[in-house]
């Protein structure tokens, strides 16, 4: 007999996200997102950074001036 434990949460995975001007839409659920600069899952409880123009989530300010500005990043 299988327990609740036993099964993947049905928000287990990668969602879908829309970003918006200071916050987010979330278009298929799930647990997380990629880093678009290290692929790091990012917990969507945890996500904070964003371009809404490039449409893409960071895991940190570094991988966001990573991303945006790479000359300046050494």
């Amino acid at each position: 007999m299988l327990n609740r434990y036993d099964r993947p949460s049905p928000m287990a995975g990668e969602a879908e996200v829309k970003f918006l001007d200071g916050d987010f839409q979330i278009v298929r659920p799930g647990a997380f997102v990629p880093c678009a600069v290290t692929g790091v899952p990012i917990p969507l409880e945890e996500l904070k950074y964003w371009s809404v123009e490039l449409q893409e989530p960071y895991a940190s300010p570094e991988a966001v001036m990573r991303r945006l500005h790479p000359q300046r990043v050494k």
